[in-house]
């Protein structure tokens, strides 16, 4: 059975959906003023870790993937500039513009990491509509008042405000010195709509004047109109934790009365050579300036299975290099798994298969069940293997079914050796397979070998 650690219980627990075999599954997306950077894509990264377990485990999906093109605020206790508004005022275009320009690469990212998008694609800006009426059912059970700036959650009306983060809300509000709204009840009280000043680039009619969400209404809103009142997953980054999703949790609960969602999965920061990685701190980097480096996309996925979703993962670019290299390894190894007609016995893949299995139903333990596939790798030649590999692969998505002949070394061939590897080909294609064997003998004795692949052969000098 699927154990995965909720955040919300601060332990591991039986994965039990609502509705049997079908999850339902909330995934915070992208704010889209800006490039995606790999830090953010870990996050993705694991968010489909998360979708590909579960399919592999027979479940069905319905899942939702926001994507936030107005409300997020630059700091997100709701100072600060729009971050869509900033990006249009730097770059002078059109908010609209911003949004499909950044939406478009961070998907075409996605692909490159083969990473799969959730069935369901919802845009902030599409769903003005259900955020204002979000606003006003909440106004409506008395948890939101509104001021001369916007209209605010109310958070001292709801007792169970901290439960996700184990902020304690009495300490928080005793101990805030700043004071940065005065007409707010409490310092950490939220903001569910701003109004807008008529400069504001970004607005919309509502019931309190021109105005715009905030960025936690947003996910309540869609959640909620996609996948019900309680849905199964919500999985995000940690840094969501104390703020958007514990406001989340506010909005959704103090409406229904109800337990929102199921199970909080969160995955854990990626640093950048020990420290924190941020685009204010200059030293992040996209998926298109490590392919300049001379990565693949895959390269970084793979260096992201590494790690369980719940440990730092310190990036660095010998990191890579260590991905990179393990990586074209096991793809070589694989590739010669399946150029053989050898077949390994049921009881050795089986002992395999239970291994890879318990590995990835233990809250998604991939590093392990990458160690599983690397021992079984090990094992004599044999097609059986290749095979199993792809059935791995559904979860580790490095599309090992692709596997291509590596490419040959750079390497200078002696004349003689040419001319014998010649000779032992054209004895190959008249079938006289005794002096093939007898020419390959010879080759490995002056010191080289010869490996048969359906596409030709490939000759490398004996370390």
């Amino acid at each position: 059975m699927l154990k995965v650690f909720n955040t919300l219980s601060r332990k591991k627990e039986d994965f039990v959906p609502i509705k049997d075999r079908l999850v339902s599954m909330y995934s915070c997306g992208p704010t889209v003023y800006s490039f995606a950077h790999i830090g953010n894509l870990r996050t993705y990264v694991f968010m489909d870790l998360i979708r590909r377990v579960l399919k592999y485990d027979g479940y069905k999906i319905k899942g939702v993937l926001n994507i936030t093109d107005v409300g997020h605020l630059l700091h997100d206790s709701d100072d600060g500039e729009d971050k869509m508004a900033k990006a249009s005022r730097e770059e002078k275009k059109a908010p609209l513009e911003i949004a499909e320009f950044y939406t478009k690469v961070f998907f075409e990212d996605l692909q490159k990491l083969n990473i799969g998008k959730p069935e369901i694609l919802a845009k902030a800006t599409d769903h003005i509509k259900e955020m204002i009426d979000y606003v006003q059912a909440l106004e409506a059970v008395g948890v939101a008042y509104e001021t001369s700036d916007g209209i605010y959650f109310d958070i001292a009306k709801f007792p169970d405000y901290g439960k996700l983060s184990g902020i304690n809300l009495e300490e928080q509000m005793a101990g805030a010195r700043v004071e940065v709204n005065s007409e707010k009840h409490n310092p950490s009280d939220f903001a569910l709509w701003k109004k807008a000043e008529p400069e504001h680039i970004m607005q919309w009619p509502s019931p309190w004047g021109m105005g715009y969400p905030g960025w936690h209404i947003e996910c309540s809103a869609m959640s909620q109109k996609y996948l019900g009142k309680s849905f199964d997953i919500h999985s995000g980054g940690v840094d969501h934790i104390p703020i958007h999703h514990e406001n989340e949790i506010a909005q959704n609960e103090a409406l229904t009365g109800q337990k929102s969602v199921n199970y909080w999965l969160h995955g854990e920061f990626m640093l950048v050579d020990g420290g924190k990685m941020s685009k204010s701190l200059g030293n992040t980097y996209t998926i298109s300036q490590l392919e300049q480096r001379g990565y693949a996309p895959l390269d970084f996925r793979f260096f992201c299975l590494n790690a369980h979703y719940r440990k730092k993962l310190n990036f660095t670019f010998e990191g890579m290099d260590a991905a990179k290299i393990s990586r074209e390894r096991l793809s070589l190894s694989l590739y010669q798994h399946k150029l053989s007609a050898t077949k390994t016995s049921a009881e050795i893949l089986e002992k395999y298969r239970t291994q890879f299995d318990d590995a990835v139903n233990d809250d998604l333990n991939i590093p392990l069940a990458l160690g599983v596939l690397f021992t079984m790798a090990k094992e004599p030649r044999s097609v059986d293997i290749y095979t199993l590999a792809l059935t791995f692969d559904k979860i580790f998505g490095l599309s090992l079914d692709r596997l291509s002949p590596p490419e040959q070394p750079k390497q200078d061939i002696p004349a003689e050796i040419a001319d014998l590897v010649s000779a032992r080909m054209q004895a190959k294609k008249e079938k006289d397979y005794s002096k093939a064997d007898e020419l390959r003998k010879l080759i490995a004795s002056k010191g080289y070998t010869v490996l048969d692949t359906k596409d030709g052969f490939i000759v490398n000098k004996i370390d």
